[in-house]
């Protein structure tokens, strides 16, 4: 691109030096050709023209048979040199033309031109023409001097700029090498950061949170993974060993009390791959069928659910109307295990809750069971988090529901979290209302 650039900026230039440098010519010849006609017009026409003083300057006057009545120094005794006609009386611009090989003895070009003179009884026409020897040397000289620095003009400009354009590209090169060798296995390591506050600071600085960001998430699904693993080992390995006590030994296997353990360690594996496959999909960012949903009908119908399971109290008094957009089944496994929580640790009574306030929809869900002290309020909604002491025996439950409780909320936009309450747990869920 820079060679055309400079090959058509020497052209560009060649040609409207010659067009200029022609334009004088023509001019010197025009202003000859009337200093010639101003002697015509006097009526003191000499034999021989006064000379220019340039011996590249010449001037024939020609009457109106043809006849050479009067010439320059430099074609004095020669014929007539010029036949074109001359230029409309009415111009005042030269229109001159290129004549070759003059019997002046020159064999360049010259550029002549041609005007009217004299009397009507004795028209005359004056022609004078000036050599562009001169201008066409200057011209090839200049040529010849383009076509020599524009190479290399081209090769020292394309040195700068390869010099200049590697010492620019090696820090992204030096950047490209580092991240070449971060390999899945060990995304601890970080791009050094030039000093630099430029572009090129900022995006290794935002290579270096990506890695972050890619570490951390690998982390967690290597965390995730081993605990899925440990946490499916448990009811897996129970049911294998109890299969194979009773496979080898089927005369004293009492099948009617072992079906229920086995149905029991069976359901259990079920909501342990059911919740593992639900929370694979919300890690994968699922796009939800959002709509308007009734919130309270959703709760009404969760609850006679959890009342067949319990003889415990489920107080819905304080459900009021309430509706947000999101998905309805999304929603209903938040309730759901909402209640399934507090059905694991109430002792005589839970207490749900439904209602707008300030544009949001507040879902409260508490029991009466042994609470959960504040610095697991968060830790509680981690993935196969069991606290201690009486949250923490074994209820049955896989340590996934208030995870999925707070993915799918955070999907909807919304918060949910643990408020302080006078006896047990009080979860609270938020939701932006549907505002149409």
């Amino acid at each position: 691109m820079i060679t055309a650039a400079l090959a058509g900026a020497a052209v560009v230039l060649v040609a409207w030096l010659r067009t200029n440098l022609i334009s004088g010519l023509d001019q010197t010849a025009w202003q000859r050709a009337q200093a010639v006609a101003e002697i015509v017009n006097s009526g003191n026409l000499p034999a021989a023209l006064p000379s220019a003083g340039d011996r590249d300057i010449t001037a024939q006057v020609i009457d109106s048979k043809g006849t050479v009545r009067s010439s320059s120094p430099n074609l004095e005794g020669n014929q007539r040199a010029f036949t074109f006609a001359p230029a409309p009386a009415t111009s005042d611009e030269p229109h001159a033309r290129s004549v070759h090989h003059l019997p002046h003895g020159e064999n360049g070009t010259w550029r002549a031109v041609a005007i009217r003179a004299g009397t009507p009884n004795t028209p005359m026409t004056v022609y004078a023409a000036v050599l562009t020897e001169d201008v066409d040397n200057s011209l090839a000289g200049l040529t010849r001097g383009l076509a020599i620095g524009v190479p290399l003009a081209v090769t020292v400009l394309t040195s700068v700029a390869w010099l200049l354009t590697g010492r620019a590209l090696h820090p992204v090169e030096v950047l490209r090498a580092q991240t070449a060798e971060i390999t899945v296995s060990d995304l601890s390591r970080r791009l050094d950061v030039p000093p630099s506050a430029d572009a090129l600071g900022r995006l290794a600085t935002t290579l270096n949170d990506l890695l972050a960001r890619l570490e951390a998430s690998t982390h967690k699904q290597r965390q995730f993974i081993a605990d899925a693993s440990h946490e499916l080992r448990s009811p897996l390995s129970s049911l294998h060993t109890q299969l194979e006590v009773a496979a080898r030994h089927p005369e004293s296997t009492d099948w009617r009390s072992l079906g229920p353990v086995l149905v029991e360690d069976s359901e259990r594996l079920s909501r342990l791959v059911d919740d593992l496959v639900r929370l694979a999909r919300l890690d994968a960012r699922p796009q939800f069928r959002t709509r308007p949903v009734d919130l309270d009908e959703i709760v009404f119908a969760e609850v006679r659910r959890a009342r067949q399971r319990t003889h415990l109290t489920i107080d819905q008094h304080a459900v009021s109307a309430a509706r947000a957009d999101g998905d309805v089944d999304a929603l209903t496994r938040v309730v759901r295990n909402l209640l399934d929580n507090a059905l694991r640790y109430a002792t005589q009574r839970i207490d749900v809750s439904l209602g707008v306030c300030d544009g949001t929809a507040q879902l409260v869900v508490s029991d009466d069971g042994p609470g959960i002290p504040g610095p697991d309020r968060q830790r509680v909604f981690d993935r196969f988090t069991r606290l201690d002491d009486a949250r923490g025996r074994d209820t049955g439950g896989s340590g996934l529901g208030l995870s999925i409780v707070r993915d799918i909320i955070t999907v909807h936009r919304g918060t949910v979290h643990v408020e302080d309450n006078a006896t047990g747990a009080r979860f609270v869920v938020r939701l932006p209302i549907t505002q149409h």
